[in-house]
């Protein structure tokens, strides 16, 4: 039986006559679970209405692969805006689940835009939502139902299931728990995917959860899912394959898949954190320890799509105003669920993937970078003006041995591949290795050589502020700190410059010379400074007009801008983070960037 046109929310207010004029040019599809509605790259061939089920648009990402855009919710159209500009979609859509969809074919949309205008005005209506949701965290782009795997028989997942459910409440958001026991009751109202639907609309989130198993319920989880977490034992091993890789699931096809890692106490590490990765084909991995604690509220921050990302610019000794910043924001009870960011930026942004509270922070910096200077061991330059061994030593006095997939707070850092051209984006591995490459700007400090294809330099020659690294891994209000400046060099450094000696003279040899910022302003001259702010839901920009990226000792000066400059975004009239009594700080911060 072909649905009703008017239970399709654009079409909600239009007329009988439009109605009925579309549901005469229009055809009914069923769409299986993992099939394409359309390709990106084509041209386009109609506008589709999502009855039910669910879809999600694709951005191709080369060698076969996708980077998730969104979801598609019933009641809303897919290729409309190919189709009124005439050109080809930019995106690929695939069925999540088994859907339901309306076609109107282009001629026969063409028809009916010339003989019923008003249609153009709930498209164009629709339009300027999406427009205006765009780069943001919509709903659209978020995924519902969830199915919780367990790999090992002595994980309680309905204990776990139910944590997250009461974690959920307190932020305010509603969550439903569907497993096996609950299958002869679907079976009798009919499971298929308008069941689902009704899961959805009277959820926040969906979670079917089930053991590994040859079932009909572990299949239908799988195959319903519009995102798989897999609940691991830290102190377990993977058993490999997994799962059968044959006819695998729309989340396992586009790997919208995650690991949550489950900590008992004092664990046997039995695995690495990357075999559990590598095992279930992950994107992202979580870690939980206990039950009730920090990272559970996380988790369901993830799950509300109200976690926070914080995303750091390089700029040298600038940077000291992030640890400003990171004060005043944690003073107002704002969490970061991930951090990252680029040179002294993700050096920062480390400590705060570290859990190191404020004052450690400020310790830890101060004794590496300020009490003496790391650049310091000037050598007659063969790569590099400095050996970096200070540079090294300090690196591993503080981060040691730390794995950045072993970190409580997701991290990541980024480098430059001066061989490939392009961005590193270093998310697995030693710490203290990826920040030394995230560091290493041209000409001061030695590129790190890294296997037989791979020289890393600073992430700024390309990237420095990583907004967009940071959009593709998380879902949720961005905060950004750009200290990046258009003017970062000194013309009268170099008017009458002195000889080395002169140099040494005057400034001893603690001082970098003028040299390190030409060397610097060179690296970075074809990365607009303001590249990516654009992409940020909450943008902070200290002031520091008269801090050079070379001034190491000026480290409360710059933490002081970060501080102040965190508080006018705070307290200001137009403020983003107001807080209510109904609504924590994180709460408001995502309702202001939503």
């Amino acid at each position: 039986m072909k649905p009703s046109l008017a239970d399709i929310p654009i079409l909600s207010t239009a007329s009988g006559e439009l109605l009925a004029a579309l549901d005469a040019e229009s055809a009914w599809f069923s769409v299986p679970s993992g099939w394409p509605v359309l390709h990106a790259g084509e041209p386009p061939d109609g506008v589709w209405f999502l009855i039910s089920g669910s879809l999600a648009a694709f951005r191709p990402a080369g060698a076969g692969k996708h980077n998730l855009l969104g979801y598609i919710r019933t009641g809303e159209p897919v290729g409309e805006m190919a189709l009124i500009a005439r050109e080809p979609h930019t995106a690929s859509v695939f069925a999540m689940r088994d859907s339901e969809v309306l076609k109107i074919s282009p001629q026969a949309f063409e028809r009916l835009m010339r003989a019923h205008p008003e249609l153009m005005e709930h498209v164009a209506r629709l339009m300027l939502t999406r427009a205006k949701a765009n780069g943001r965290s919509s709903p659209r782009a978020d995924p519902k139902v969830f199915a919780l795997i367990s790999t090992s028989p002595t994980i309680d997942l309905k204990l776990r299931a139910r944590a997250l459910q009461d974690a959920l409440k307190r932020l305010g958001a509603r969550a439903v728990i569907v497993s096996e026991d609950d299958e002869r009751e679907m079976i009798s109202e009919g499971l298929n995917s308008a069941w689902f639907d009704s899961l959805e609309r009277s959820n926040d989130a969906v979670f079917l959860i089930t053991p590994i198993a040859d079932t009909s319920w572990f299949r239908t989880c799988l195959r319903q899912a519009d995102r798989i977490w897999f609940f691991a034992r830290a102190d377990a091993r993977p058993s490999l394959p997994l799962l059968p890789p044959e006819d695998p699931s729309p989340a396992r096809q586009f790997r919208l898949v995650d690991v949550v890692l489950l900590h008992h106490g004092m664990d046997r590490k039995a695995a690495t954190t990357n075999e559990w990765t590598a095992a279930c084909d992950a994107s992202r991995l979580f870690h939980w320890r206990g039950v009730e604690s920090e990272d559970l509220a996380r988790l369901a921050r993830v799950i509300a799509r109200r976690s926070i990302g914080l995303v750091l610019s390089g700029g040298g000794a600038r940077a000291y105003a992030h640890i400003g910043v990171v004060r005043a924001l944690r003073e107002a009870g704002l969490p970061f669920d991930v951090s990252g960011g680029t040179s002294m930026g993700a050096i920062i942004a480390a400590c705060v993937a570290m859990g190191w509270d404020d004052d450690e922070i400020e310790l830890r910096i101060r004794k590496a970078f300020v009490e003496s200077n790391p650049l310091g061991d000037y050598v007659l330059p063969v790569v590099g003006l400095v050996r970096g061994r200070r540079v090294e030593d300090r690196l591993h006095e503080h981060f040691g041995e730390t794995l950045i997939e072993d970190m409580g707070v997701p991290f990541f850092a980024v480098s430059t591949n001066l061989v490939a051209g392009r961005v590193r984006v270093h998310r697995g591995g030693l710490l203290r290795h990826a920040l030394r490459a995230s560091i290493s700007l041209p000409g001061i400090l030695p590129p790190v050589v890294d296997g037989d294809d791979a020289l890393l330099v600073d992430g700024a020659v390309l990237k420095n502020f990583p907004v967009d690294v940071l959009r593709d891994l998380h879902r949720g209000p961005i905060i950004g700190v750009d200290v990046a400046r258009r003017d970062g060099i000194d013309i009268e450094d170099f008017r009458h410059p002195p000889g080395f000696f002169g140099w040494i003279g005057a400034h001893g040899l603690q001082a970098a010379p003028p040299i390190a910022s030409l060397l610097m302003r060179a690296a970075t001259l074809a990365v607009d400074p303001w590249e990516g702010r654009s992409g940020a839901d909450v943008l902070i920009t200290p002031d520091m007009p008269d801090i050079d990226m070379r001034d190491w000792k000026r480290f409360d000066e710059a933490v002081a801008s970060g501080y102040e400059a965190a508080v006018a975004a705070l307290q200001g009239p137009h403020g983003l983070f107001h807080a209510t009594a109904a609504t924590s700080r994180a709460d408001a911060a995502f309702e202001a960037a939503d």
